[in-house]
């Protein structure tokens, strides 16, 4: 269970490998941390620099869109490492070039983001409700605030599981655990590179800073960086003829 300066003992990463879940994780590391768990597609060994000495890192095989197993997966790590402190729901593709224009592509990208954050998402939340305590981590993004034209799908993506998080996150309200939904910007990662940087361009480690000080403060939703809350403030409501001149 966090102590009382909400420092995690446990955390569990859907999507091991993600670089901004390792910033997150390194981010919250503290003398409370014991045990955290890297769950990803094949379950090898991936490692997180800069963890405290005493700090046990393990991997287990997990995948996003094998929905029948996620509650399973749930019990067998509370089986083996105790109770969650923090859950980070970091898995989600980007999609290819094609994902606009090909429905099998399109759909495919909706199962793992979507349907494999609401399969995962609920498995975790009815742990987190029956040991009454927890969080879970949803990195979500600015792109499901308001769809772009050029990565519609891909925002259409962030938006349902942007949704469900929060929906979540009320539903937990009064069960002693709870959702907190990060909205970041564009990340500087190896997913992104190559890509043309976006406005208010961003690292993993701001990011998990983000996290850590909304942990703290116990916010439902942060954004990353904190100034695309008023940007986005603006830009929901942007006419749409302007909207499309921004995205060329």
């Amino acid at each position: 269970m966090m102590n009382a300066f909400e420092q995690p003992q446990t955390i569990l990463v859907l999507g091991g490998r993600s670089e901004i879940a390792h910033a997150i994780v390194t981010e919250l590391a503290s003398p409370a941390l014991t045990t955290v768990v890297l769950a990803h597609r094949g379950g090898d060994v991936v490692t997180i620099d800069g963890l405290p000495d005493g700090v046990t890192v393990h991997c287990v095989a997990f995948d996003a869109i094998d929905h029948h197993t996620h509650e399973e997966f749930v019990a067998k790590v509370v089986a083996e490492h105790g109770d969650l402190d923090v859950v980070v729901q970091a898995f989600g593709q980007l999609g290819g070039d094609d994902v606009n224009t090909d429905p099998v592509a399109a759909s495919e990208l909706v199962e793992v983001n979507v349907v494999g954050a609401v399969s995962s998402g609920l498995a975790v939340a009815a742990r987190l409700r029956a040991q009454g305590h927890g969080v879970l981590v949803v990195l979500s993004s600015v792109a499901g605030v308001r769809t772009r034209p050029s990565n519609f799908v891909y925002g259409a993506t962030k938006a349902g599981q942007d949704a469900f998080a929060t929906g979540l996150g009320h539903a937990l309200v009064g069960s002693g655990a709870r959702v907190m939904t990060v909205r970041p910007g564009f990340v500087r990662s190896a997913m992104t590179e190559g890509m043309d940087e976006a406005p208010f361009a961003c690292d993993p480690s701001d990011v998990a800073e983000a996290v850590a000080s909304g942990l703290r403060r116990r916010k439902s939703v942060v954004w990353a960086p904190g100034m695309l809350r008023g940007v986005f403030t603006v830009l929901r409501v942007l006419p749409g003829f302007l909207w499309r001149k921004l995205d060329r």
